[in-house]
C-alpha cells in the first residue's frame, strides 16, 4: 500500500471555470449532453461487440476496450466537475483528488496504447493482408489489451507515489476542473523537480512514442491505399483513415501540449480547454468515427434494434 506523507492540507478546493460563472447552466447543460451521450454511445458499442457474431474479429476487440476506456475516463473526470460548475467551485478530499489523478492518468495511458494497437490492426489488415490472421491472433490480441492497462496503470503508479511524498502546507485552491498532475504540483511546499522529470520522461512511453508508431503505421497505410487499383475502395478506406487520423492527431496533439510543453508556456484557462478536448470531445467522437459509421456496426445495431421491437 501506498504510504501517503503527512501533510497539513487535507482537502482541495477546485475552481473549476470562474471566467464562465455567467455562462455556468448552459456548460453545464452542455457537458451533461456530451457526457450521457459519450456514457450511450459507449456502453452500446460494448453490448454490441459482446454479444454480436459478426464483431468478434480483433478489431471490434479493441474497440470494445478503447470504449471501455473512455466511459471510465469520463466518469472520473466528469460528475465532479458538473458539481464543480454548477457551485463555482467544489472540495475534493486530499486521498481522494490523488485517487482521482491515479485513476484518470491510467485510463488515459491505456487509451494510448489500445490506439497504438488498433493503428497496428490497421496497418496488418491493410498493408500485410495475407499474414494478417497468423500475425493478429488471439492471443497477440488479448496480450495487447493486458499489457495495455497494466502497464499503463503500473508507469502512472511510479508518479502517483512520488506525489504522495510530496508535502502539501497551502494554499489548497486547484485552479482546474480536476485534479491534473501540474495543478496538484505548484501547490506542493517541496522540491517538485524530481516529479517533474518524471513525467517528462513517462510522457515519451506512454504518449510520444505511440504518437510517433501510429503516425508511421498510418503513413505505411496511406501508401498502401494509394496503390489500390479501385478508385471507390481507394476513396472508401482512405476517408476512413483520415478519419482515424484526426481523432489520434486531436486526442495525442492535446497530451503532448499539456504533458510536455511546460506548465508555464500556456495559460490556465488554455489549459483547461484544451484538457476538455481529450476529456470530453475525443470520447464522444471515438465510437462515431470508430464505430457507428462501421457498416458492420450499423447491422449489428439494426438487427439488435429489430430484437427489441
Amino acid at each position: 500500500m501506498l504510504e501517503i506523507n503527512s501533510t497539513t492540507v487535507t482537502e482541495f478546493l477546485i475552481l473549476g471555470f470562474p471566467n464562465l460563472i455567467d455562462y455556468k447552466l448552459p456548460f453545464f447543460s452542455i457537458v451533461l449532453l456530451m457526457y450521457s451521450m459519450t456514457i450511450c454511445e459507449n456502453i452500446l458499442i460494448i453490448v454490441l461487440v459482446s454479444t454480436s457474431q459478426r464483431l468478434r474479429s480483433p478489431m471490434y476487440f479493441f474497440l470494445g476496450h478503447l470504449a471501455l476506456s473512455d466511459i471510465v475516463l469520463v466518469t472520473t473526470i466528469v460528475p465532479k466537475m458538473l458539481v464543480v460548475i454548477i457551485r463555482e467551485g467544489s472540495a475534493i478530499p486530499y486521498v481522494g483528488c490523488l485517487a482521482q489523478f491515479y485513476i484518470y492518468g491510467g485510463t488515459v495511458c491505456a487509451e494510448c496504447f489500445l490506439l497504438t494497437a488498433m493503428s497496428y490492426d490497421r496497418y496488418l489488415a491493410i498493408c500485410k493482408p495475407l499474414h494478417y490472421t497468423s500475425i493478429m491472433s488471439v492471443k497477440l490480441k488479448y496480450s495487447l489489451v493486458f499489457s495495455s492497462w497494466l502497464v499503463s496503470f503500473m508507469l502512472v503508479l511510479i508518479t502517483l507515489v512520488l506525489l504522495c511524498d510530496l508535502v502539501f502546507c497551502g494554499p489548497n485552491v486547484i485552479n482546474h476542473f480536476f485534479c491534473d498532475f501540474s495543478p496538484i504540483l505548484e501547490l506542493s511546499c517541496s522540491d517538485t523537480t524530481g516529479v517533474s522529470i518524471d513525467m517528462i520522461v513517462l510522457s515519451v512511453p506512454l504518449i510520444l512514442l505511440p504518437f510517433l508508431f501510429i503516425i508511421i503505421s498510418y503513413v505505411s497505410i496511406f501508401i498502401t491505399i494509394f496503390g489500390i487499383s479501385s478508385t471507390s475502395g481507394r476513396q472508401k478506406t482512405f476517408s476512413t483513415c483520415t478519419s482515424h487520423l484526426v481523432v489520434v492527431s486531436t486526442y495525442y496533439g492535446s497530451m503532448l501540449i499539456i504533458y510536455m510543453v511546460p506548465y508555464s508556456g500556456h495559460s490556465l484557462t488554455a489549459n483547461k480547454f484544451i484538457s476538455l478536448v481529450y476529456i470530453i470531445l475525443t470520447p464522444l467522437l471515438n465510437p462515431i468515427i470508430y464505430s457507428l459509421r462501421n457498416r458492420e456496426i450499423q447491422s449489428a445495431v439494426m438487427k439488435y434494434m429489430k430484437v427489441c421491437v
